[in-house]
């Protein structure tokens, strides 16, 4: 690996660039946040700070490693000759933020080789969320932190002991799947959570905070970051394709086996796969 590519060095940059979009990211929440515009469907909203939050990230990135390639959820791709690419989502959470919660993170996740979670090498990701402060970091193969304390998986001791987070697109259809899919566990496991942001719920399972996330169709800005600190924290991550899309699953080494085998013959009841 050459020295430019260092995931550490590739981590604090990453975490100094996030730590300033997170700090950009609250002011203008505190300031107000209107919709600017709609994605996939009337609720998949983007705000005037998403873009100009990705906008900071992607500028101060191009100035720090002009060579490296960038893949953001608001302004798309941009090619680069090192190999390293940057993914970034600039407001995880963006309903979230909308309307005030502190759900809501910046995630930057550094990989090696194209932006797509089936081919790509983690390297490095932060998760920096700006109501409560929280820093979230990896490498991979390395320690995983939040705040510069070491974060470890849970342990729960059977599928019934474990509390699962999930999410839900911002299509009709795909919730009215999601939420059938969702039916067929809610009877075996400890019970749901439904936080909002992906990156965080990924981050969640790394710290313990919950046992495993598992969604359909996210997107992979939405967990280029995550994945590195949950799989940094000894999560299993699985994924697979279902409904003509893909499905991740987090979890603890415990429990990632069932989940995973609950999950998927629940998509395979409600997608017919």
């Amino acid at each position: 690996m050459r020295a430019e590519s260092d995931p550490t060095e590739l981590a604090d940059l990453a975490e100094a660039i996030a730590t300033e979009a997170a700090a950009l990211a609250a002011r203008r929440r505190a300031e107000g946040v209107e919709v600017a515009e709609r994605k996939s469907s009337i609720v998949d909203v983007v705000t005037a700070a998403d873009h100009e939050v990705e906008d900071l990230i992607r500028a101060r990135l191009a100035a720090a490693r002009p060579d490296d390639a960038f893949f953001g959820e608001e302004t798309g791709a941009s090619t680069g000759s090192s190999g390293i690419t940057w993914v970034v989502d600039p407001i995880d959470g963006t309903v979230n933020y909308l309307y005030g919660s502190p759900q809501y993170a910046v995630s930057i996740g550094v990989v090696r080789g194209r932006p797509d979670p089936a081919d790509w090498e983690p390297l490095a990701g932060v998760v920096v969320a700006p109501a409560t402060g929280d820093v979230y970091r990896a490498v991979a193969g390395g320690p995983s932190t939040v705040n510069g304390r070491p974060i470890r998986v849970s342990e729960p001791a059977s599928l019934a002991e474990t509390l699962v987070a999930t999410g839900f697109g911002y299509t009709a259809e795909r919730r009215r799947e999601q939420v059938a899919v969702l039916a067929g566990l809610l009877g075996e496991v400890r019970d749901i959570r439904r936080g909002g942001s992906a990156a965080l719920d990924c981050c969640a399972v790394g710290a313990g905070i919950v046992d495993a996330y598992y969604e359909r169709g996210i997107n992979p800005w939405d967990m280029a970051a995550g994945a590195v600190v949950a799989a940094s924290a000894g999560a299993v991550v699985r994924t697979w394709e279902a409904g003509g899309t893909r499905s991740f699953l987090f979890a603890a080494p415990a429990i990632a086996a069932p989940l995973e085998a609950l999950v998927r013959a629940a998509e395979a009841e409600v997608l017919h796969d």
